[in-house]
């Protein structure tokens, strides 16, 4: 990215699209949310890009980054969709097929991503975000704490409490 933006940018996006987007639907529960979410991510992490001087280029800890841009937009959708109602939209979920995977493991993989989205889309916000970024992402505890800007104390915090919280909505069903 230091001598070719677009190039730089088309490898930074190649490395890190699966990773945002499987973040921005464990975030939002909705594919179509999840592809907006994303598609918004990666814009504003070029605009900001374009404005970076080669030092910050240099700097950057692109995983970090991107989880931040994310949390950033998926918040501002949510206060944005907490002001207005959404419209009654009777969407069901697209799902990719791997033609390499049999019916059954398919089945497997559907039934339980579906149930992880309902159980996830329980918990508190804070929570949701900690749980993901740890254990989705796999972000040490000090990048999440960058990335939700609060303590790795609160980090470590919210990530207990959703575990345990998910664990009980699982345990009920």
């Amino acid at each position: 990215m230091l001598d070719d933006l677009d190039e730089g940018f088309a490898e930074l996006y190649g490395a890190y699209r699966g990773l945002v987007f499987s973040t921005a639907l464990r975030l939002s529960g909705r594919w179509a949310d999840a592809e907006d979410l994303t598609a918004e991510a990666f814009l504003r992490a070029y605009r900001a890009l374009a404005g970076y001087d080669r030092d910050r280029v240099a700097a950057l800890q692109p995983r970090a980054w991107l989880m931040t841009i994310l949390m950033n937009v998926w918040r501002n959708c949510a206060r944005t969709r907490s002001r207005k109602p959404p419209p009654d939209l009777r969407e069901e979920p697209v799902d990719t097929v791997d033609p390499g995977e049999g019916v059954e493991a398919a089945a497997v993989r559907h039934e339980t991503g579906d149930e992880l989205a309902e159980l996830l889309g329980r918990l508190p916000d804070e929570q949701r975000a900690a749980v993901v970024l740890r254990h989705v992402v796999d972000l040490p505890v000090s990048e999440i704490a960058e990335v939700l800007k609060i303590p790795q104390g609160t980090v470590k915090s919210h990530v207990s409490r959703g575990l345990k919280r998910l664990r009980a909505l699982g345990g009920a069903r």
